[in-house]
């Protein structure tokens, strides 16, 4: 008795005290646009520009004005390699001979496209501490040393060239290089986009010869773009964009031989309407792997270089496609003896061995699940690194297994996503981290997964959430119509009352392979909209990735029918929540999310109130040929799958706010597509809303533009939602 009289005192003296005091706690503050675009108040630090030395042991990293060298174990700092004051550059990049004697500093980049640039070189050696320009005759583009570090070759004027390192002097091996009809060593604009390939060149082991591209582009018609420049005339850029179904450039494979200067063609037979991916060398023999124009079919040949005949060593045939093939597509282990590729022959990306002659040794993974990345392999320990997604798709996850597929482990240690760096030798990786509630974390390990220490942990991030109203993002799932389960986030208003009804925006990409819906970290205008009182909503539907080929192959031959069909059941699911607003559902994406908002708002104007496209694609016969042609096939044999899916089909069903935004300058979605949407719309008697930003590209990015962008975006949905 007595101990309860004593603690209602002390409670009741609690509340009486409470009363008079001031609460002198931090108010919290609601996230603005300004926090995010201008102030970048939670712009997320990183660890860039790492490399690994051949010992394994050390590595470098651009850092306050000097290229620095590290220890990995301890992170403790060992000399700095070079002091760039000292040579009068800022180099933006660099890269090591491979006997750690010379670094190629790049200076100066120009970019041509998104992946593509011209840029001032220069050759520090380091025992001497000389800096040298790779070249007096302007800039160059995909310069790389050889290995043996004598030589480096490089492309100017779409012709290739050599620089011989003792002597000072070029060499050029091709001559026929010309604007918009021949490219030598050097992507055009399709294989630049979709195959993320520039650098088309490739050194032999030995340093005795380079295989390279030639692309024949001159049948390709050409896109005219004009840009302004706030000058009196406009300038007009052309450019060989192949649309499609329409013809691409001929690309066939050289090898120059560096001592005799003869130049041999491989044998990739006598068809000009395919693909070459990749090139990469074996020994003294160079693989080709090339697909045919509807990417169903993908052979990898061996070149004997001395005569360019070619063996096909592996095979293989989908139904609808093969996913696009990048760098870590084929690997070469065993002295070259035998080799790794990934495909889904038993309905989810895997990893697959095979011996040199083409003959199957064994299936490295398997399971209802797919490998997003081979992320390398360990020869000497026989072990194969990679990401995948198997506890879920909205997680990356790093796990190691042996070559014969046996002992396979996680060494990822928390759910989100991951990404890796591995250093030479496999000794240590950098692994990069985030989670829908934890900023980046980079972290340093052993191989093993054992924690080293922390890089970065972002903690003034995690610190300024709490200091800020952000509405967290909620993952959810739920079952559509047609018994399909779809996974989705929700974003509620900042002090949610859920006996209230909120508008709704929903955002979405949509693309083949895309994935919008993942365990990760991200703070933007989502959080603003939670802020005004809005609902966001996210919904990854079909032909999403990280749920196997069946789920991301359905939409084959009609690109956003069923996309659209998945965003529609969307919006009737959210509309029956019971604090969401049915009669305020608008939608939102760009490029391919663009074209989708479009149809949505169209097609199902019942649903969506407003919707907003940036940089739309409005019929993907307006889109290259690489893309669309892989997911669509081509419209000689699809113009159903083409036209019934356009949101230009649709115009005249307008009935809500529609607001397009395109960059003039944009070489990618070309504007021609929000010109054709809007001539559509005007004839049928349509009003609607149009942004257009001059002399931007794809991404409309410069000075305040983004800001202004995301205002006016915002904006429109305060008004008209």
């Amino acid at each position: 008795m007595k101990k309860y009289i004593a603690l209602s005192f002390v409670l009741l003296a609690s509340a009486f005290t409470s009363a008079f005091i001031p609460n002198f706690a931090p108010s919290v503050k609601d996230i603005t646009l300004e926090d995010i675009l201008v102030n970048r108040v939670f712009a997320q630090k990183s660890v860039y520009g790492l490399r690994s030395m051949n010992d394994g042991e050390h590595y470098t990293q651009i850092k306050d004005g000097a290229l620095a060298k590290y220890k990995y174990a301890t992170g403790e700092f060992v000399e700095n390699i070079v002091k760039f004051e000292s040579l009068n550059i800022n180099p933006e990049n660099y890269e090591f001979s491979d006997d750690e004697t010379k670094i190629l500093f790049t200076t100066n980049s120009n970019y041509v496209y998104r992946r593509s640039f011209t840029a001032d070189y220069y050759i520090y050696y380091i025992s001497s501490k000389q800096c040298q320009p790779l070249s007096a005759n302007g800039q160059q583009k995909a310069a790389q040393f050889s290995p043996d570090g004598a030589k480096i070759a490089f492309v100017r004027d779409n012709n290739m060239f050599i620089k011989l390192l003792d002597s000072g002097s070029e060499q050029q091996i091709t001559f026929d290089g010309k604007y918009n009809e021949i490219i030598n060593g050097h992507a055009d604009w399709v294989y630049e986009e979709e195959y993320e390939l520039t650098q088309a060149f490739e050194w032999s082991p030995d340093s005795k010869k380079i295989a390279f591209y030639r692309f024949d582009e001159s049948r390709v018609k050409e896109y005219n773009m004009n840009t302004f420049d706030n000058e009196l005339y406009p300038k007009n850029q052309s450019f060989k964009y192949p649309k499609a179904g329409e013809e691409n450039s001929i690309v066939d494979i050289f090898v120059y031989d560096i001592f005799t200067k003869n130049t041999t063609k491989m044998n990739i037979v006598n068809e000009t309407d395919q693909y070459i991916a990749r090139i990469k060398w074996n020994g003294n023999k160079l693989s080709i792997i090339r697909l045919n124009r509807k990417q169903n079919h993908l052979d990898i040949l061996l070149a004997n270089v001395e005569n360019g005949e070619t063996q096909t060593i592996y095979n293989d045939t989908e139904e609808y496609y093969i996913e696009r093939v990048d760098n870590k597509f084929l690997t070469f282990i065993s002295s070259g003896n035998e080799f790794l590729v990934m495909n889904e022959r038993d309905g989810y990306m895997h990893l697959y061995r095979y011996s040199i002659d083409g003959k199957l040794i064994n299936q490295v993974t398997k399971g209802n699940w797919e490998i997003t990345e081979l992320v390398g392999c360990d020869e000497i320990q026989k072990t194969v690194y990679y990401i995948s997604c198997e506890s879920s798709p909205l997680q990356r996850e790093l796990y190691c297994i042996n070559l014969d597929g046996s002992n396979k482990k996680k060494l990822s240690a928390q759910n989100g996503t991951n990404s890796v760096v591995f250093g030479k030798g496999f000794k240590y990786y950098v692994n990069f981290f985030n989670n829908a509630d934890t900023p980046l974390l980079v972290t340093l390990h052993s191989n093993d997964g054992k924690l080293l220490r922390t890089l970065e942990d972002n903690a003034h991030i995690s610190k300024l959430v709490k200091e800020y109203n952000i509405a967290k993002r909620e993952f959810f799932q739920f079952e559509t119509g047609e018994n399909i389960i779809l996974n989705g986030y929700i974003i509620k208003p900042v002090n949610f009352d859920e006996n209230k009804k909120y508008p709704v925006l929903m955002t979405q990409y949509s693309g083949p392979g895309s994935q919008e819906v993942r365990n990760s970290f991200k703070i933007d205008w989502e959080q603003v909209l939670a802020a005004k009182g809005y609902i966001v909503v996210c919904v990854d539907g079909r032909g999403t990735g990280g749920r196997g080929e069946y789920f991301r192959k359905q939409t084959y031959g009609q690109l956003g029918k069923y996309e659209v069909i998945d965003q529609i059941e969307t919006a009737k699911y959210i509309g029956k929540l019971p604090y969401a607003d049915a009669k305020r559902i608008g939608i939102w994406g760009w490029s391919f999310g663009g074209f989708m908002s479009l149809n949505c708002i169209l097609q199902a104007y019942e649903f969506f109130k407003l919707a907003i496209a940036v940089a739309p694609v409005t019929n993907w016969r307006f889109y290259d040929s690489i893309y669309t042609e892989l997911y669509n096939g081509l419209p000689q044999e699809n113009p159903d799958g083409y036209d019934s899916n356009s949101p230009i089909t649709y115009a005249n069903r307008l009935r809500g706010k529609l607001l397009i935004i395109h960059g003039t300058a944009d070489d990618n979605v070309h504007i021609q597509n929000t010109y054709e949407m809007t001539a559509k719309l005007i004839a049928e008697g349509k009003q609607f809303d149009m942004m257009i930003y001059p002399d931007k590209n794809h991404s409309i990015y410069g000075g305040i533009t983004r800001f202004q962008l995301f205002t006016k975006k915002i904006n429109y949905i305060l008004e008209n939602l």
